[in-house]
């Protein structure tokens, strides 16, 4: 069978159909794309699913394939074609959500920057609130839209639609407050709402360590291109969790700093290695 596979390859490389610069860019192009795709799915539970449907794809398109031609196996040959055309489907199905994902980072608006006054009105109240909760060691988490709408999220929680300042922020997140647990959300530089829920993380490799507001702060990253601000209740520690990646023990001096460069371009440093941190016990 081994041979029967070498000798089906030598005869596609050989083919007069194709030279062989046609078939090195052919197979150049696909590597790319197999790249980009393994890029995009890298820490998801998509990218363990791809491998398999991989080895599923090659184990069908070549050994079944070789062995129908070899024996002349009509009814495999002729069912090949509804059983790709159903792992296809299959995949469509199997990776919607990694499919959506990518859906929406092509419709983002990168070229739309915000203005550095914006920018500082929302960024100052949060960084001061932020550390403040940070010395008190009280949970916070703050998400701040960007282009893709949290419309849907804000619907959950509780509608405020209040000027964004650092006494307000301290307030909703007191202990014992109505609002305190869940997370707020900034619109417009606005608090639109707060209480709203946000999508728990599960991606491959997390730290399985790290509370249940930071996964918020990360399945809320990967569902979208906002900016989600957290501090821990156990440790005080201030986290930035942007595109599916968490920049961990931020100082309080420096977040301003941190918030003001991922408002404005998009994108923050590379996050600093994950450091062990006790469960916390409410989002």
């Amino acid at each position: 069978m081994v041979q029967s596979i070498v000798n089906y390859l030598r005869t596609l490389w050989e083919s007069r159909a194709y030279d062989t610069g046609t078939i090195l860019i052919e197979m150049l192009l696909i590597g790319t794309v197999v790249y980009i795709v393994l890029r995009f799915l890298q820490g998801t539970r998509g990218a363990r699913l791809l491998q398999g449907l991989v080895s599923l794809l090659v184990f069908g398109l070549l050994v079944i394939k070789v062995l129908a031609d070899q024996w002349d196996l009509e009814r495999i040959q002729v069912l090949m074609q509804p059983f790709i055309w159903t792992v296809l489907l299959t995949t469509l199905v199997v990776f919607q959500p990694e499919l959506r994902r990518g859906l929406m980072r092509l419709g983002e608006t990168r070229w739309r920057r915000i203005r550095r006054s914006e920018i500082d009105r929302i960024a100052r109240p949060i960084a001061t609130a932020c550390s403040q909760l940070s010395k008190n060691k009280i949970g916070a988490l703050i998400a701040i839209e960007r282009d893709i709408g949290l419309s849907g999220l804000t619907d959950q929680g509780v509608r405020l639609d209040a000027r964004l300042s650092p006494e307000l922020l301290n307030t909703i997140f007191w202990p014992g407050s109505a609002l305190h647990d869940l997370g707020v959300i900034i619109q417009h530089g606005r608090i639109a709402a707060a209480g709203c829920p946000f999508p728990l993380g599960d991606i491959e490799g997390m730290d399985r360590s790290i509370g249940s507001r930071h996964r918020a702060a990360i399945g809320l990253s990967l569902d979208s291109d906002a900016v989600i601000v957290v501090v821990s209740e156990e440790t005080g520690s201030i986290s930035i969790a942007e595109r599916g990646r968490l920049h961990r023990h931020i100082p309080s001096e420096a977040l301003l700093d941190e918030l003001r460069r991922y408002l404005a371009h998009g994108a923050g440093p590379e996050p600093a290695e994950p450091q062990p941190e006790p469960e916390e016990a409410t989002v």
